[in-house]
């Protein structure tokens, strides 16, 4: 779809609030629309004698009164004209106490007088239907107002100032000049006419592919930033999980008891550990039972052990770690070992306590695992575990450039380098430049997608649809 063939809302008055639900000492009424102004002159009475109009980009003290002229709240009072507002177009806000009565009965107002609530993210479609942000944009919206860490603001920022659609476009206009190249050999086969070689050609598309193939990497550094990583912590009943899951969090989170079994299910919680969101959880602990709820919580732990970006193995440290297959450890250990020792961070607990016989440490240890020895109970060796974690987790630190692609970027840009990647051997292959020229106008295309100058209904709607009501 076009830019141009975008559907247009219809030209209705919208009204939202902008603020988070819930009583608060302050609340904003967002209207965006046409005739919004005059709307918000007949429901405004200002303070000053003499008060004319809303005068854009003025702040204006007074009263809001319901349409037959009952008092509301003591507002602040907005005019922000289009095309300069966030919208495109005619917007008022309004600033009023944040009491549930007081806002519902601002908003009330206006929609007695013709305008209608927004939908989730009908604010910011509409800023992308005006032009005023490109469809990159309108995603980093979304992710700031999402965002849990000062890294995570700063990729969005990047995104919200255009910084990834002009990747985009720069990218697109190299392959729409191969294009004009292409189509020049194509108009004028029998002509001496100066166009692209096929080694220029090759190389022209080489190029750009290098350039998508860094962006895509970008995304998977960035991911663990912009999503958080998972930290999992695993092992037998009674190994201490519980009691480190409090330690690492700095506070009592999980119950904690010497009976086995006390962990049924697994419990998460998100921890901000250098700027990369990390979202820790305690499983379960291994172990034959009768129980079909504990059972089950042991198999969903062991699921997310599997998926975790780091899985922290806990073992008593006071008692040996047999390997005999039918024992709890040694499964434990098996699964250890599966995982390997990239993912798989070894916790000896209990290091208040005299190390078993061999020491579990020096046996996990000979298995390749990177061992830190621990006590829980005492916060011994936690400083150092807290060390290691980041030095895995947070390994080269924040992407230097903050513009990376969200998920759907790089599914983009992953269909336009499927395109030049069949590309090149045609190329070589002597196929006919008519042919050639599909394969660029479709990796195109696929980069228009990116800045929404060419996207489908389904995909717009994907994405304002998970916006909050009020943006």
């Amino acid at each position: 779809m076009n830019t141009q063939d975008r559907p247009i809302p219809d030209r209705d008055m919208i009204v939202a609030r902008a603020t988070p639900p819930g009583a608060g000492g302050l609340a904003v009424i967002r209207v965006s629309g046409p005739g919004c102004r005059e709307i918000a002159r007949r429901l405004f009475r200002s303070s000053r004698p003499g008060f004319t109009d809303l005068r854009p980009y003025r702040l204006h003290h007074g009263h809001f009164l319901s349409p037959d002229g009952r008092p509301v709240d003591e507002v602040l009072a907005a005019f922000l004209p289009g095309p300069g507002s966030y919208t495109g177009e005619d917007t008022v806000e309004i600033s009023c106490h944040g009491g549930p009565a007081v806002v519902a009965g601002v908003i009330a107002a206006f929609i007695a007088l013709g305008a209608r609530p927004a939908e989730p993210g009908e604010f910011t479609r509409r800023a992308f239907v005006n032009g005023r942000l490109d469809l990159s944009q309108a995603e980093a919206v979304a992710e700031l107002i999402a965002a849990r860490t000062r890294t995570q603001a700063d990729m969005a920022l990047a995104r919200l100032d255009g910084a990834m659609g002009e990747r985009a476009r720069e990218l697109r206009t190299a392959l729409e000049a191969l294009r004009a190249g292409v189509c020049l050999a194509v108009d004028f086969p029998e002509d001496e006419v100066e166009c692209l070689s096929r080694e220029d050609f090759a190389a022209g598309v080489e190029n750009v592919a290098g350039k998508i193939r860094a962006l895509i990497e970008a995304h998977g550094r960035a991911r663990p930033w912009r999503e958080g990583a998972s930290v999992v912590l695993f092992g037998r009943v009674n190994a201490g999980k519980s009691r480190l899951f409090n330690a690492l969090l700095g506070r009592e989170r999980a119950i904690v008891t010497d009976v086995p079994g006390t962990t049924r299910d697994y419990l998460e919680e998100t921890l901000d550990l250098g700027g990369m969101p990390v979202r820790l959880v305690d499983t379960a602990g291994l172990r034959e039972t009768p129980d079909e709820a504990e059972r089950l919580g042991r198999d969903r732990g062991t699921g997310l052990t599997e998926r975790a970006d780091l899985a922290l193995f806990v073992v008593d440290g006071s008692v040996p770690l047999p390997r005999e297959a039918a024992s709890d450890d040694a499964k434990e250990l098996a699964l250890a070992e599966r995982l390997g020792p990239s993912r798989v961070m070894a916790v000896v607990n209990k290091a208040d306590l005299p190390p078993g016989a061999p020491d579990p440490a020096d046996v996990l240890g000979d298995a390749g695992f990177a061992t830190v020895r621990i006590s829980a109970r005492t916060g011994q060796g936690l400083d150092e575990l807290m060390a290691v974690i980041r030095d895995r987790l947070l390994e080269g630190g924040p992407p230097e450039d903050a513009t990376v692609p969200s998920l759907r970027e790089a599914g983009a840009l992953a269909a336009a380098l499927a395109e030049l990647e069949a590309l090149l051997p045609d190329i070589g292959a002597g196929v006919p430049y008519d042919l050639l020229g599909v394969r660029l106008e479709t990796a195109c295309v696929e980069l228009s997608g990116i800045t929404g100058e060419i996207t489908s209904e389904e995909v717009l709607r994907s994405i304002f649809d998970a916006f909050c009501i009020g943006k």
